[in-house]
């Protein structure tokens, strides 16, 4: 009597994101345990100046480092308005020179304001950016897709040619010796000053960090899950009750004050503003960086940030070529990677995810667009 033998079934595919779902596996005090020492890696690295990622003789480390933690933060702002509420802002260059200029007008002495301490303007910064983006937001976000692109856009050239023509902004010349955070040196010398980076690289890496913090609970609270089903369906979100237009002005406004913020940094660090710094091209770059790395994904427009600010000073002799570059691979991307290097991925709230996973035994799924979904189809198929 013969037996025949079934052979045994093919392994299932091998998932194609082993470490995210080992993250998401991780309880909350494992994921810290994960991010502390990573956090002390990132605070040290203008310190140990890595050989492999240095930008010296070229460019001096720290500053580098810093201008990578400003657009890190400037894309962390903006990803609140393109990632999560799907509104296309081409002018946040604008809120940036606004954050910039406050600082400028209150502590330079080129200045006829009253002088208030750096610590106490920033604050004032990022309330005045988010007047400026309820002002702009009100008749502006009722328009969609290019229109409302082309109306950022202009915005963002309004201020740069207000602070061109308007005398007391002083134009081209300027405002000098801007304000910068207390502290001074062994030596007597001020501790933030133009030529060292590392207070102001700690100090934009600390905010940083309680940005992300803010901006991922209010992902997970009911102002994040109605950006969400505005960027994904605007229609149908207002159908369901959403009242669109009320959570497009907060996102607006969180985004502008997260921009305000970043630019008063700048102005501080530089210690000198004019009108020269906010163009059309700075805004472009602040955009590349969040579509390169993914927006709606808080990881992702980090790593993107990182791409645009540090590949020019890292490599100086193709700075130069940075436009022509970065350009090209946003049409690869655009072909290959619609979502970015890091698409964004909706999951379920934290309680609901350990539900979830008590019941089944397993991960939730993932939702999300361009390839994931094609992911998904592929490991079913």
């Amino acid at each position: 009597m013969t037996t025949t033998t079934t052979p045994p079934a093919a392994p299932a595919k091998a998932r194609r994101r082993p470490v995210s779902d080992w993250w998401n596996r991780l309880s909350r005090v494992q994921q810290w345990g994960v991010l502390i020492p990573l956090v002390a890696l990132v605070y040290l690295l203008p310190v140990l100046n890595p050989p492999l990622i240095t930008t010296q003789p070229g460019y001096d480390f720290p500053i580098a480092m810093f201008e990578v933690s400003r657009y890190a933060l400037v894309a962390i702002g903006l990803n609140i308005v393109v990632g999560q509420a799907g509104l296309l802002d081409l002018g946040y260059v604008g809120f940036f020179a606004i954050g910039a200029y406050v600082m400028a007008l209150f502590t330079s002495p080129d200045s006829s304001l009253a002088k208030l301490p750096f610590l106490v303007v920033l604050p004032i910064a990022m309330v005045v950016t988010m007047i400026f983006g309820v002002i702009l937001g009100t008749p502006t976000l009722r328009l969609r897709g290019d229109y409302l692109a082309i109306v950022t856009l202009g915005f963002g050239e309004i201020v740069r040619l207000l602070a061109d023509n308007i005398d007391p902004l002083r134009g081209n010349r300027g405002f000098q010796g801007v304000g910068h955070p207390p502290g001074s040196k062994a030596d007597g010398s001020p501790l933030f000053n133009n030529t060292d980076g590392i207070p102001w690289y700690w100090l934009c890496v600390t905010i940083i960090i309680v940005i992300l913090f803010v901006v991922g609970n209010l992902e997970r609270s009911r102002v994040g899950r109605a950006w969400v089903a505005i960027r994904d369906d605007e229609d149908a979100a207002e159908i369901m009750g959403v009242p669109t237009f009320k959570f497009k002005i907060w996102a607006f406004v969180g985004g502008a004050a997260v921009g305000g913020l970043s630019g008063a940094l700048y102005a501080g660090q530089l210690g000198f503003v004019n009108n020269q710094k906010f163009d059309v091209v700075t805004s472009m770059l602040f955009l590349a960086a969040v579509i390169l790395g993914g927006a709606g994904n808080k990881v992702g427009v980090l790593l993107g940030a990182i791409v645009v600010a540090y590949v020019p000073l890292r490599f100086q002799a193709i700075a130069e070529y940075k436009y022509l570059i970065f350009g090209l691979a946003l049409i690869i991307l655009m072909i290959f990677r619609p979502q970015g290097l890091l698409g964004a991925r909706q999951r379920l709230l934290a309680y609901g995810r350990q539900a979830y996973q008590r019941l089944l035994g397993k991960g939730e799924q993932v939702s999300s667009d361009g390839s994931l979904a094609s992911d998904n189809a592929g490991e079913k198929a």
